[in-house]
């Protein structure tokens, strides 16, 4: 990446971690060729050489200190692609911002709607708050007011298609069999479950998920203040408050000192303890009151390996340390977390949690791999070497 900051660390390992993410995030570069001057990255090599629009939008999110044209062109690429239709088939909704978008031989984006999946329930949230972060990256004014239409419209498909049921949390079932049975960040089919292991039915409403709403709705209300658009901006802070005073009082589980990890079709809470919950303190929809508890349970031993925070508590009955999303590692994961901790000044829990995974990268030839498995430090005290190329495990070096 040409246009990247120079950076020097007086750690080498660090500074050796970062650079290899540049050369890695670099590689994974494709190019439409009616685009060629637009930056936008694929979700990983080999077999995801594709746009991913939530890998694309948290890893834009994370590179932000240092390059901001890659959230420019993600956004970019994704308002051109954003949702018009209802078509049950690629799950397409009207403001939708999609999952997924394979390519040509060419390697430039394929633009059939064949080509393209819509069964993801963060991005188009995601997508929103992404736009208001750039806004405070000196992105030129024209630039945003180009993209401010398809904030809207993925507010309105936030409204009149993700909460599903106008219960205020907004939702995901799939739409046809074929689907994503899943789709949060968290998309394998047994990726959401209770503490005694059931798996959750959709429709789901993941805690998650509720922040990056909320988020969005503060970030289009930052838009509309500083346009002097004063009705606008008054209307979805109330919204994001509305939801924020919701979500703490029907996530919360103040038995267990942690929010459930969703809501299912019966509107009961899942009750695992997940780190998605780490994502709701990044996103600031955990209220005040709470944010000490939730820090305690995410850095305790059933959630912290030594490593960096599990996908899910050692002590939950789905727990298998070697799954895909039941109690392995995600650096993305963890670097949101770390960000989350920040935000609320618990700094010591953050020094910590990135000291390990930047601990952890000097086992994988300072390249994390996307994920690793979550085994205790003190019964496993090396890594195996996994390298490969995954988006999200790139950015999390830099929000580190």
């Amino acid at each position: 990446m040409e246009t990247l900051s120079v950076l020097s660390i007086e750690n080498r390992s660090v500074e050796n971690t970062i650079l290899r993410s540049r050369d890695d995030i670099g590689a994974l570069r494709i190019v439409d060729p009616q685009r060629p001057d637009r930056m936008v990255v694929a979700a990983g090599a080999p077999w995801f050489m594709a746009l991913f629009g939530r890998d694309s939008l948290l890893a834009s999110f994370m590179v932000l200190p240092v390059d901001a044209s890659l959230a420019l062109g993600t956004l970019q690429t994704l308002a051109e692609r954003q949702g018009s239709v209802v078509d049950p088939r690629t799950e397409e909704q009207p403001g939708k911002i999609l999952h997924e978008v394979r390519f040509g031989v060419n390697m430039g984006v394929a633009l059939a709607g064949k080509s393209a999946y819509y069964g993801t329930v963060d991005a188009t949230p995601l997508f929103v708050t992404l736009l208001g972060e750039v806004t405070r990256w000196g992105v030129a004014p024209e630039d945003v007011a180009m993209l401010l239409p398809h904030a809207d419209r993925a507010l309105d498909w936030i409204r009149e298609y993700g909460d599903r049921d106008g219960d205020g949390f907004v939702e995901y079932e799939r739409l046809n069999k074929q689907g994503l049975v899943n789709q949060g960040w968290k998309d394998s089919w047994d990726g959401i479950n209770f503490a005694d292991g059931r798996t959750a039915e959709p429709p789901i409403a993941l805690c998650e998920v509720q922040g990056y709403v909320y988020t969005a709705y503060i970030a289009r209300a930052w838009i509309a203040y500083e346009a002097g658009d004063l009705g606008l901006a008054a209307e979805l802070r109330d919204c994001a408050d509305r939801l924020k005073r919701q979500f703490n009082e029907e996530f919360w589980l103040p038995d267990r000192g942690y929010f459930a990890v969703a809501l299912d079709r019966d509107k009961r809470p899942v009750d695992a303890c997940a780190s998605n919950m780490g994502h709701c303190l990044w996103s600031g929809i955990v209220a005040e009151d709470k944010a000490r508890q939730v820090v305690d349970r995410l850095m305790s031993p059933e959630m912290f390996s030594g490593w960096g925070v599990r996908t899910l508590a050692s002590d939950m009955r789905a727990y298998n340390p070697v799954s895909y999303h039941n109690g392995s590692v995600w650096p993305h994961d963890n670097a949101i977390i770390v960000a989350g901790l920040m935000r609320y000044g618990f700094v010591k829990e953050a020094q910590q949690l990135a000291s390990a995974l930047m601990e952890a990268a000097e086992y994988t030839d300072n390249r994390l791999p996307e994920l690793f498995c979550g085994f205790s430090r003190s019964d496993y005290p090396s890594l195996s070497p996994t390298p490969r190329r995954a988006l999200l495990r790139l950015g999390p070096r830099r929000r580190l």
